[in-house]
């Protein structure tokens, strides 16, 4: 037998490799996967990635790009059909501003197709009403039905409902109707305060009234004034009027003044028609007209105060013309005053206007004022526009 031989895993067979340089025979390896040259290409990564979408995904994808530009494509419809909305509108009322459109509901596309607008808000700026402007007309019409083709070739269009208001302004009146002299501010609910000044005689008034609002027919305001009075600087209040509170007083400075000037008191105490509407007996009159005390006593009383400012000196001037010298007033002022009726007074202070005339159905359904101006609500029904209207 052979003998035994220990053997090593790196060991070679010198036979397949006599000269011991490490080659094999061409044998060797032939059971091997024969060798290929490297392909240096690189796959289609993006192809590749999307092919692997699964096709749910896919749909998705496209559905929602489409709704995209379906969503432009119908917003830019509307900003053109607000865009000649306007025109039309500044064109109708004969507008100096352009007004604002705002077309409601989504899709639009869908309302042009049935000529059928849900809901349209419109907001108009300085909208010209009889003396004054009004500051801001806002509507809301609903149900508003097309006739043409939208957006580009639209003949008219019928309203079905409307509601809205508009804003007369406190700036506007103050320019308008007070000529920068009179301003007006809100002083309750449905009433409105007027002051300004009056230049009448050479001389500036200060002139304050009240004013209540309320609605004229379905379609106007109107004014009712009321509460004037005209102030001669800190000697005298004159309201028009013949009443028992109107008429030219005393102003409670003056009458204090007065009162405490001897010559003067003296030169009023002795006109009867003045004593007899103080209410002071003529003893004592007689008394305080010859005694310095008694006359100090008579008119340092806060009673005589009082009851001479409600002197109306109108009564007493005609037969005593010195008598408003004497207490500091131009009678010159005071023949202005009496020429001036209360009519007069009141038509520079008051003010109405009318709704613009609109064909169909518009009402005005309250009045209220407000911190910046008079607000009036109006609404409407079947309102025909462009080439539907009468």
């Amino acid at each position: 037998p052979a003998p035994f031989r220990r053997t090593y895993l790196n060991e070679r067979d010198d036979s397949d490799d006599p000269l011991g340089l490490g080659l094999r025979s061409d044998d060797d390896g032939a059971d091997e996967e024969a060798w290929q040259a490297p392909d240096h290409r690189r796959a289609k990564r993006g192809i590749s990635r999307f092919a692997a979408v699964p096709l749910t995904a896919k749909l998705l994808v496209a559905v929602l790009v489409c709704a995209a530009l379906l969503t432009v494509t119908d917003r830019f419809a509307v900003l053109y059909a607000q865009n000649k909305a306007e025109e039309k509108i500044k064109e109708a009322l004969h507008l100096t501003a352009r007004p604002e459109v705002d077309i409601k509901g989504f899709p639009f596309l869908t309302q042009v197709l049935g000529k059928r607008l849900d809901q349209v808000r419109v907001i108009v700026p300085h909208v010209a009403a009889d003396r004054v402007t009004l500051a801001k007309a806002e509507v809301t019409a609903d149900d508003v039905r097309i006739d043409g083709e939208l957006p580009t070739a639209v003949k008219g269009a019928t309203i079905g409902t409307m509601r809205g208001s508009v804003l007369l302004a406190f700036d506007d009146m103050n320019r308008e109707l007070g000529a920068s002299q009179v301003k007006f501010s809100a002083l309750g609910t449905d009433r409105i305060r007027a002051v300004g000044q009056l230049p009448l005689a050479g001389h500036t008034l200060r002139v304050r009234a009240e004013a209540r609002i309320q609605r004229a027919g379905d379609r106007g305001i109107a004014t009712e004034v009321s509460q004037m009075r005209l102030d001669i600087g800190d000697v005298a209040v004159y309201r028009p009027g013949t009443g028992e509170e109107e008429g030219l007083r005393l102003t409670r400075k003056a009458a204090d003044r007065v009162a405490h000037e001897a010559a003067k008191i003296k030169a009023i105490l002795s006109i009867p028609a003045i004593a007899d509407r103080i209410g002071i007996p003529e003893q004592y009159v007689q008394a305080a007209l010859h005694s310095e005390e008694k006359l100090h006593e008579l008119t340092g009383s806060p009673r005589f105060i009082a009851e001479l400012m409600k002197v109306n000196l109108v009564d007493v001037v005609i037969d005593h013309p010195w008598l408003l010298a004497k207490v500091g007033i131009d009678p010159k002022v005071l023949g202005a005053l009496t020429e001036l009726t209360k009519p007069q007074i009141a038509d520079q202070l008051s003010f109405s206007f009318q709704l613009p005339k609109t064909p169909g159905d518009v009402r005005l359904r309250g009045i209220h004022v407000e911190r910046d101006g008079i607000r009036a609500e109006l609404s409407g029904s079947h309102l025909p526009f462009g080439e539907n209207s009468p």
